[in-house]
């Protein structure tokens, strides 16, 4: 079981940085539940602190587990859990098969991408990597596909390509910036660069649509707001784009980058 702190403080940031203070941690190793928003009252009349809930330890997902005389009441709960996890479990042998058939990747972008496209835009794209990957050290082979007009899809194919993926994508999102700002800066009219490696980007998003459905049975449970770690603005778009029909749930980003987070609040208004 995961454990947590309550603290209050004068806003909900400063509750935070109070219990972080505490831990010794940082932020990306806690989760945050807002217990209570901060309110200034009518002349310093009234006002209330803010409180959060701050989970700490070895489970990675927000808030994953409620307190335990939530999940103790009800008998059938002990029985449901090993469900959900042997369910989470059966991805693993497809993740395994992917890293067996690497040999065989550009046989399924073939046939979903079609040929490779060798235009202008397409050379001056394997030019830069082929040369960032050199001092990386990686001996990747880049693939240039054109799916629609003024997109480019790359991928990248070979082994031990977690180097260039990096924590949570972060090199693999660096790495695309970077081409993306060297091949539109010559001019020629300006193109969208996407880069994936060993099919992170659907993997990624698959997560991410099943962390905001888990986070947003959580939410209309319990009516607390839960906040998620911070992500760019494609992952937050999947977590927007997942919950906008869920009735009893809605969603904004706050913060600003690189640690813009989106939060899961209960509503009552949309059922």
């Amino acid at each position: 079981m995961r454990e947590f702190i309550d603290v209050t403080g004068k806003t909900e940031d400063e509750a935070l940085s109070k219990a972080l203070e505490q831990l010794g941690l940082e932020r990306d190793d806690v989760s945050v539940e807002i217990l209570e928003r901060a309110k200034s009252g009518f002349l310093g009349l009234g006002s209330c602190p803010a409180k959060v809930r701050v989970y700490y330890g070895e489970e990675t997902e927000p808030a994953a587990q409620p307190a335990p005389a939530q999940q103790e009441a009800p008998a059938p709960a002990p029985e449901k859990k090993p469900r959900p996890e042997k369910k989470a479990a059966a991805p693993a042998p497809a993740v395994e098969e992917t890293r067996e058939e690497k040999a065989q990747s550009p046989a399924p972008a073939a046939a979903e991408l079609g040929e490779e496209v060798h235009d202008e835009k397409s050379e001056a794209i394997r030019t830069f990597l082929t040369g960032l990957l050199a001092q990386m050290e990686s001996e990747a082979v880049v693939r240039v596909y054109l799916p629609e007009k003024g997109r480019y899809k790359v991928i990248l194919e070979g082994k031990n390509l977690g180097a260039l993926i990096g924590r949570r994508g972060e090199t693999l999102d660096a790495i695309q910036q970077l081409t993306s700002y060297s091949v539109n800066r010559s001019g020629g009219g300006r193109v969208r660069v996407q880069l994936d490696a060993e099919n992170y980007r659907e993997k990624r998003e698959q997560s991410l649509q099943h962390l905001a459905r888990k986070v947003a049975a959580k939410v209309t449970r319990y009516r607390r707001s839960v906040t998620l770690e911070p992500m760019n603005a494609y992952e937050r778009h999947v977590i927007h784009t997942a919950l906008q029909d869920v009735p009893g749930v809605t969603t904004y980003s706050t913060g600003t980058e690189p640690n813009r987070r989106v939060i899961v609040a209960y509503d009552r208004e949309k059922k």
